[in-house]
This record gives structure tokens, C-alpha cells and sequence, in this order.
């Protein structure tokens, strides 16, 4: 599949239309449902064949935001050989206590991955928080960046983000 396939293959999957409450609290009349696209075995494959790409060098562990990251870093996971994390939006108050399930934060240089970005908001407080228990965060990898402000939030935060494709290209792509 070639990219602009997969672009036009995501489009098809997960492009909604209609009033969609984001996040950020913002409202739109479009939305990129993206558990359409990673519920799909060859669509998610694809999507981590070329996410792969765009992880930066020294990357030591995949960090995958609740939720939508989670299959996303799984994936991209079997791809590039990297462990995976499973990042929680808070550390749950029972069991282990962790932010951060599946290995060894403190120290290792660990790549978000997130499904769509638009204000940032969510990866910008993941980042904070694992900084916060030491690990070097200063990247983040996501399929969809809306091209809504995440990209300067992020570098506000220190964070280059590495989108696999933008909306623009996207809508591009589906024409």
C-alpha cells in the first residue's frame, strides 16, 4: 500500500461528519473516529509499518497514552523490536500504583505514541508526568495531527511531534 493508499484508506475508515465534542472542548463538524482504523488488523499494520519510520533515533521504549495509543504502540511494538508502555491517564490508586505499566520508566528516553492530536493537552500531561517520575521525553509520534495548535503545544513543551500524516493530507488523499 502506498502511502497516499493508506492516507485514503484511513480517510474512508475513520472520517466522520456531523457535531463532535472534542477534548479540548472545542466543537467540529468532523471527526476522525480512530478506533475505526486500529480495530482494523490490516489498516493497524499498515499504520505501524510506516509509523516505524518516524521513530526517532535512541528511542528506547514506546510510550502508548490511554487509550487509543495503546494498540497503536503494541503494533508499532512488533515492528521496530521497541517495548511497549502502557501509559494511564492517572495512576490507578490499587495494584501496582503505576502510571506506566510494563517496564522501566526512570531514565530510558521514551517516544509517545497517540492516535489523533489536537490541542496536545493529553501528551503534554503524559509527558509532564513521566518526567516527572524521570524518564527523557521529547517525542511523540501520532497517526492524525488535526493541524488544531498540538504541534506548538507540544514544542511549547519540549516535544517534536512526528505525525504520520496531517488532516490537510488526508482530505488530499480522499479526493
Amino acid at each position: 500500500m502506498t502511502r497516499r493508499e493508506l492516507a485514503a484508506a484511513i480517510y474512508r475508515t475513520a472520517h466522520l461528519t456531523g457535531t463532535f465534542r472534542l477534548r479540548s472542548g472545542a466543537t467540529s463538524s468532523e471527526y476522525f473516529d480512530k478506533y475505526r482504523f486500529e480495530s482494523d488488523p490490516r489498516l493497524l499494520a499498515a499504520i505501524a509499518a510506516e509509523l516505524a519510520g518516524l521513530v526517532p533515533p535512541g528511542a528506547q521504549a514506546l510510550g502508548g497514552l490511554e487509550l487509543g495509543g495503546v494498540p497503536l504502540a503494541t503494533q508499532l511494538s512488533q515492528v521496530t523490536g521497541l517495548p511497549t508502555l502502557f501509559v494511564r491517564k492517572a495512576a490507578k490508586p490499587y495494584g501496582t500504583c503505576q502510571l506506566a505499566e510494563g517496564g522501566v520508566i526512570s531514565g530510558r528516553h521514551i517516544v509517545l505514541v497517540e492516535d489523533v492530536v489536537t490541542s496536545g493537552g493529553q501528551v503534554v500531561e503524559s509527558a509532564g508526568a513521566l518526567r516527572d517520575l524521570a524518564a527523557v521525553v521529547s517525542d511523540a509520534l501520532c497517526v492524525i495531527d488535526r493541524e488544531a495548535g498540538g504541534s506548538e503545544a507540544l514544542a511549547a513543551a519540549g516535544i517534536r511531534l512526528h505525525p504520520l500524516f496531517r488532516m490537510s493530507e488526508l482530505k488530499d488523499a480522499a479526493v
